[in-house]
């Protein structure tokens, strides 16, 4: 017999003989405490035995025995009252038809009232004792609760309660002054957000639950900041649409991220305009292995393209993404292409064989000291690679050309950024003759992509630190890796052809407090348990990053998260010169590719004395 079998047994059990009492102890009492007389044996027979049967059946149809009792409240109490009540006068009736006569009203009440106590008292005995049994001040993290609503007293409860927590509820916190001075669950509201730093120190507090599931994430975004100034390590629920049927339970609360703090709301996508100019289309993603690349793929098959072309260079990381969007998504066609997009007959085969409707070309080398250090790469990949995909697109007939780009293609200081810009360029110059839309989104950082520095800090806070920071004023703007993807496929729908479309990367983030940030956040204190080190501006490096070059300009678009830089002419035939003049350098030194570079993008910002740090 199964666990859920042998439960409902024994319930039903329970029920059976609390009616049969029920019934005696009404008989006994109303006879002033007299065992039954045998004159009243078979109407107590009768009576018990009815009601027994009739009350199983009421029991079973108001489903009382799929409830789970420590969870008991207000509405299973409601329930057994209704039951109890329906199938105490059931009972009374049947009964008084089958002996011929009324059974006295006060053995109705008598019974209906012992019956009720009995059945709702035994019920939450069962959850007080649960209460109790676990009770959770043997455990060695004492935890404050960031809101005293209904999520927040269910995830209290749920620490009582579950013997594996290793957290005890200790006090609630919340805005709303009415509950202020007030107890939750036994446990004292201490008072607001401004209250937090003081309710840790004075309680003693190691770990804070921010449990406001439907809150802002600009208000969590500010409670994080009260929180940081403690040493409690913060944990939050997550928003209210992950958790499942109503039930929050202490598997879900996470860590507090990186994302948590920037206090970014979700993006508001168009979904009717974005389903169709990508629905039913051939769609080609390049650099679909990649941070960008994949979530790309991720998110765009939603919206059933006709096929899926993923295109790569690296087989493990195109055989993961792959093997993720096939699950999720079996009856998308997809096709995994392994390819360089530096080879531009393989590019052109590529393109013959599936003939793509849509491009997202996020393939390319981003990491700005290794492309200090190897110019001719990012000018082969990013540049020329870019160009072949480009050309195919226009000569294939495209019909848009979505180009990632870089917050470091304007005024650019490294070589990265640099061949970044010239890859607007080109796509620029291509849009004024071709039927394509080409267009260039451009964006800053993105969290938690391969080689940024967010997961390059976290590993340093596992090791023990020292965490690195190469300036202590380098400034940085910020996406997570969704929003920037979501805001570049909505970009592809308003574009005309040629804008460079600026993403809104909200209020820029100083390096130097994101480190400490995460050192609060994985438990320690900053210059204490973990130290933090200056390294010095890398080559290539600036201290902070512009949005638009000075001829661009910034105008507003239909989506509030979307700007646009005008349209720049740019004249083709002199920048394939340029171009021509460029690859005949790529077999030169550093210091010559630099040079031909600042010939094509007199807004690089190269000096010699730059270029003899690198040779050094």
């Amino acid at each position: 017999m199964s666990y859920n079998n042998k439960r409902l047994s024994g319930l039903i059990g329970i029920d059976m003989l609390i009616v049969s009492f029920g019934v005696y102890a009404a008989y006994v009492l109303h006879y002033g405490g007299v065992v039954i007389i045998p004159e009243q044996l078979g109407d107590w027979g009768v009576y018990t035995g009815i009601s027994v049967a009739v009350c199983t059946i009421g029991m079973i149809t108001f489903k009382l025995y799929n409830r789970i009792w420590h969870y008991a409240s207000i509405g299973e109490l409601l329930s057994i009252v209704k039951a109890v009540t329906v199938t105490c006068l059931i009972s009374w009736i049947l009964t008084s038809a089958v002996i011929g006569h009324l059974v006295p009203i006060p053995l109705l009440v008598r019974s209906f009232e012992t019956i009720l106590l009995l059945m709702g008292g035994t019920r939450f005995a069962w959850r007080v004792f649960r209460d109790s049994y676990f009770k959770s001040s043997d455990r060695p993290n004492r935890a404050l609760i960031i809101g005293a609503g209904d999520c927040g007293t269910l995830i209290a409860k749920e620490m009582k309660c579950d013997k594996s927590s290793l957290m005890t509820p200790v006090a609630f916190i919340d805005d709303d002054i009415r509950k202020h001075h007030l107890q939750v669950l036994g446990l004292p509201v201490y008072g607001g957000r401004d209250k937090i730093s003081e309710a840790v120190e004075r309680l003693n507090i190691d770990e804070i639950i921010i449990a406001l599931p439907s809150v802002l994430k600009k208000d969590i975004s500010q409670i994080i900041s009260h929180c940081k100034s403690t040493k409690a390590k913060l944990k939050i629920i997550p928003k209210i649409g992950d958790l499942i049927q109503g039930i929050v339970t202490i598997n879900e609360i996470r860590d507090v991220e990186v994302e948590d703090l920037l206090g970014r709301e979700p993006v508001n996508i168009d979904l009717q305009g974005i389903a169709d100019y990508v629905s039913e289309k051939i769609v080609l993603v390049t650099g679909a292995g990649g941070s960008i690349g994949s979530e790309l793929c991720r998110q765009l098959a939603p919206f059933k393209p006709i096929r899926l072309i993923m295109l790569g260079h690296g087989e493990n990381s195109i055989y993961s993404i792959e093997a993720e969007i096939r699950r999720k998504y079996p009856e998308l066609i997809i096709e995994s292409v392994i390819a360089d997009i530096q080879d531009r007959a393989r590019i052109e085969f590529v393109f013959a064989k599936y003939s793509p409707q849509l491009v997202f070309h996020a393939a390319a080398h981003k990491h700005v000291p290794l492309m200090e250090h190897n110019p001719s790469e990012a000018v082969k990949n990013n540049i020329f690679g870019t160009k072949n995909v480009a050309d195919c697109a226009d000569r294939f007939g495209v019909e848009r050309f979505v180009f990632i780009s870089t917050d470091k293609a304007v005024n650019p200081t490294s070589v990265m950024g640099t061949t970044k810009r010239v890859g607007e360029m080109y796509i620029q110059s291509l849009n004024a003759h071709s039927v394509t839309r080409f267009v260039a989104v451009r964006f800053g950082n993105v969290l938690g992509s391969r080689g940024s520095v967010i997961p390059k800090f976290k590993e340093q806070i596992r090791m023990g630190g020292p965490v690195t920071v190469t300036h202590p004023e380098m400034i940085r703007y910020f996406m997570t890796i969704p929003e920037a993807v979501q805001l570049v496929i909505q970009a592809g729908a308003i574009a005309n052809g040629g804008e460079v479309f600026v993403l809104d990367m909200g209020e820029p983030v100083k390096i130097l407090d994101l480190a400490k940030d995460l050192i609060r956040l994985s438990g320690f204190e900053p210059g204490l348990d973990i130290e933090i080190s200056y390294s010095g501006v890398r080559p290539g490096e600036k201290l902070f990053e512009e949005l638009l070059t000075d001829e661009e300009g910034l105008a507003s678009t239909k989506h509030n998260r979307i700007f646009i830089g005008k349209p720049v002419v740019i004249a083709r035939a002199n920048l394939e010169f340029q171009l021509s003049m460029l690859e005949k350098e790529l077999s030169k030194n550093e210091r010559e590719i630099k040079r031909a570079l600042k010939q094509t993008v007199p807004t690089y910002q190269y000096t010699e004395q730059e270029q003899q740090m690198v040779l050094v």
